[in-house]
C-alpha cells in the first residue's frame, strides 16, 4: 500500500502520491519545466496488467476535469471539492487547509487554467497502467504563452478513476512530442488561448 503525500515547489506543483522526494519536507527547489515521470512518482508500468485503459475520449475528460477542478480550487481558495473527488488515500493525506497552503503560490501568481477548455491534452508518453492497476497520464495542455504540464495517477475506486497523485506546473509554451501512434487525446488544430 502506498502512503500518499503532498509537496509543492515553485510554480504549481502538487503531488499526492507514491514516494517522498525531498520536496515533501518543504525544501524550496525550482520545479522542472515539466513534471518528471517514473522516479518522482515511484510508479512502474506493466503491460501485463489485466485492466483496460479508458478510451481517448474518457482520457481527455479525466485530464480536463482534474485540471479544471484544481483550477477552481486555486481561484476560490477552497480545496474541499478537489479533495473530496480524489481517492480515499489522497483524502486521508490532505485536508483542505494543507492543499490551500501547498497552492499558495499558484493563487498568489493568479494562474488561471480556464483556457484549457479550448485545447486538447497532448500526451508525452503512452497512457499506462501501473503494476498495482493505477492509471498514469503525462503530458501538457498547449496553452500560450505558458503551457500547463501535468503528470497524474488515478486509482480505480468503486468503478471510477479517482485522483491519487498529480504533479502540475507551467512553463513557456514550446513544441513537445505527443505519445507515439497518436495514443491519447491530441488535436493538431489547437486554438490560441484568449
Amino acid at each position: 500500500m502506498f502512503r500518499p503525500i503532498v509537496f509543492s515547489a515553485v510554480g504549481c506543483l502538487l503531488m499526492s502520491g507514491i514516494s517522498a522526494p525531498s520536496l515533501a519536507q518543504g525544501n524550496a527547489k525550482k520545479a522542472p519545466t515539466a513534471p518528471k515521470a517514473g522516479s518522482q512518482l515511484g510508479v512502474q508500468e506493466s503491460a501485463a496488467n489485466p485492466q483496460v485503459l479508458p478510451d481517448t475520449a474518457a482520457l481527455n475528460i479525466l485530464i480536463r476535469r482534474t485540471l479544471l477542478t484544481l483550477n477552481d480550487a486555486n481561484l476560490s481558495g477552497n480545496y474541499t471539492v478537489l479533495r473530496d473527488l480524489a481517492a480515499p488515500s489522497f483524502q486521508s493525506a490532505n485536508d483542505p487547509a494543507k492543499l490551500a497552503e501547498i497552492f499558495a503560490n499558484f493563487r498568489k501568481n493568479k494562474i488561471d487554467m480556464a483556457p484549457i477548455v479550448l485545447f486538447d491534452p497532448k500526451l508525452v508518453r503512452e497512457p499506462a497502467l501501473t503494476k498495482v492497476g493505477m492509471l498514469r497520464l503525462s503530458g501538457f495542455m498547449p496553452t500560450r504563452p505558458q503551457q500547463i504540464n501535468f503528470d497524474m495517477v488515478f486509482e480505480k475506486v468503486e468503478g471510477r478513476w479517482r485522483l491519487f497523485a498529480i504533479a502540475a506546473n507551467t512553463s513557456p509554451a514550446k513544441a513537445a512530442a505527443v505519445a507515439p501512434n497518436g495514443a491519447g487525446p491530441a488535436n493538431t488544430n489547437a486554438k490560441k488561448s484568449p
